[in-house]
């Protein structure tokens, strides 16, 4: 295990041994930490990976108990905070040193990329390791979801000699909240979550069908909003059949893939995000970058895609779960936008996640293992308090509540005010509102 802040040992970034946050945010204490953890927890005879994290201290705040934040996704690094940005880190920084994790996979902590080293065979990159056994790629792959980021941060709490850290889980990061829960309660003092609370006992396709149910509702809503819009998609949705709907890398965009727009409209900026870019010809420079920004899937964070359906598999198969659970008007109206949903075909459309493509495959048939321990969440005894958004598109609240049910020490914050991005959109509202409550400074 090692350390590094700005005067430690130099750190495979474009900095070297300076860490460029401690100037970017000079009033604050900013440590970085890396550490080897197991590839494989229970086997260490299988390697180590590096896993980063940054410490993140105000001044005066060098005796607050640890909070460690668990990003959304799956495959997205943690935020880089600058001085007051976001709020709702600034919140937390007014009660809790801040630990932002790069889980597994993403940012510093060994990342997954097509022309990165493969670390069980580092002499390869991911894409000639692909070549050469998908099988041993997408085996790799299975250990980098919540149950192994749960243990990354077991680590990291030890390297801190803290006896227990709070966290503070987004979306997918609530789901990896409630894996700590079932796995290690005792190294919990308090949970936070945001849009993350996982349905626990449900198959995946129960959770897909009904996001496309709320799909269906949200695209009607921007409709309703915006009455020529329909019109626009359904023409767009022509031109990209005739495959004359391009991006600036040159890849047509299939209705399929054109369809996954809709994604923008579960967060709270999203209507109008959406709507600007139909104002826009679609042959103009300005489109189609604008398009490539706005879709969900790209290659930037591969691990989104390829393992995207996992963190929806508590002991089952997912077999490409979204898209056969896609309802017939879908399949007949071009105009009813989808979200959170890969199709299998997207590994054909888009030619920077193509050579994830037989790894894709072999994960949709993969048998996952059972993350969340029912009883151990009822019995976990952890306070906390957890934002529901009730038109969530991404993690529906009715499963939400069935979970929240299940933990009576956890007050669940249900408002209808913000939608999936709440803890980003709502300044420190949300946060704010939450840490009240784990703090008994709000009755629930």
């Amino acid at each position: 295990m090692h350390t590094s802040d700005s005067a430690s040992r130099p750190a495979p970034f474009p900095f070297g041994n300076q860490n460029p946050s401690a100037s970017l945010m000079p009033e604050h204490r900013i440590e970085d930490i890396t550490i080897d953890v197991p590839l494989v927890h229970d086997d260490p005879s299988r390697g180590t990976i590096e896993v980063f994290a940054r410490v993140i201290t105000a001044p005066g705040g060098e005796d607050r108990p640890f909070l460690v934040y668990l990003q959304g996704g799956p495959g997205s690094e943690a935020p880089r905070p600058a001085p007051g940005q976001p709020a709702w880190v600034a919140r937390l920084l007014e009660e809790y040193r801040v630990v932002m994790l790069d889980q597994r996979g993403t940012g510093r902590s060994t990342p997954v990329g097509l022309d990165l080293p493969f670390p069980p065979a580092p002499e390869r990159t991911f894409r000639e390791a692909i070549e050469h056994s998908a099988d041993e790629v997408a085996e790799y792959l299975t250990h980098l979801r919540a149950d192994e980021i749960v243990n990354d941060a077991e680590a990291i709490r030890r390297h801190l000699g803290a006896e227990q850290i709070s966290t503070l889980g987004q979306s997918f990061g609530g789901f990896t909240t409630l894996a700590y829960l079932s796995a290690h309660p005792e190294s919990l003092r308090e949970v936070l979550i945001t849009g993350g609370l996982a349905a626990v006992g449900r198959h995946s396709d129960e959770v897909y069908a009904e996001t496309w149910r709320i799909m269906r509702e949200k695209s009607e809503a921007f409709y309703r909003r915006f009455p020529h819009a329909r019109d626009r998609i359904r023409e767009l949705m022509g031109l990209a059949d005739r495959g004359e709907i391009r991006l600036p890398n040159g890849d047509a965009v299939t209705p399929a893939r054109l369809r996954t727009l809709g994604h923008r409209l579960g967060s709270d900026d999203g209507f109008v995000a959406l709507h600007n870019l139909l104002e826009l010809d679609h042959r103009a420079p300005a489109f189609q970058h604008d398009l490539a920004a706005l879709l969900p899937f790209t290659g930037r964070n591969p691990l989104y895609a390829v393992i995207h359906e996992s963190c929806q598999a508590d002991g089952i198969v997912t077999d490409w779960s979204a898209e056969r659970t896609m309802p017939q008007d879908f399949h007949e109206d071009p105009t009813l936008l989808g979200g959170e949903h890969v199709h299998r075909s997207l590994f054909d459309e888009d030619s920077e996640l193509a050579p994830w493509k037989p790894v894709a495959e072999i994960l949709a048939g993969h048998q996952w293992g059972r993350v969340y321990d029912e009883d151990a969440l009822r019995s976990a005894g952890v306070p906390g308090a957890a934002a529901v958004y009730f038109h969530d598109a991404f993690v529906p609240s009715v499963f939400s509540l069935e979970t929240a049910a299940l933990m009576p020490q956890v007050a669940p914050f249900v408002t209808s005010e913000y939608e999936h991005s709440g803890l980003r959109s709502s300044g420190d509202a949300v946060i704010s509102h939450l840490i009240d409550l784990v703090k008994g400074r709000r009755v629930r």
